[in-house]
């Protein structure tokens, strides 16, 4: 079985942990044209369904209407 030369350091393991984490961001929002909720980029509002401004999918509310 393959064993390491030699320990790696507390410092070592944590420098490059924050490299790696340092390159992680959040993911970009933005408002809803529409209703003024705040979305993630590329989706379709959730409170009025809307997608470059036009009607895509229908909301809890409209379903339960049409019920």
């Amino acid at each position: 079985m393959a064993t390491p030369k030699s320990r790696v350091s507390h410092a070592r393991t944590h420098k490059r942990k924050s490299e790696w984490i340092g390159a992680l961001s959040t993911p970009e929002v933005t408002t809803c044209p529409h209703c003024g909720e705040v979305i993630m980029n590329y989706r379709a509002c959730g409170e009025c369904g809307y997608y470059r401004g036009r009607k895509v999918v229908k909301t809890a509310a409209e379903e339960k209407k049409e019920a």
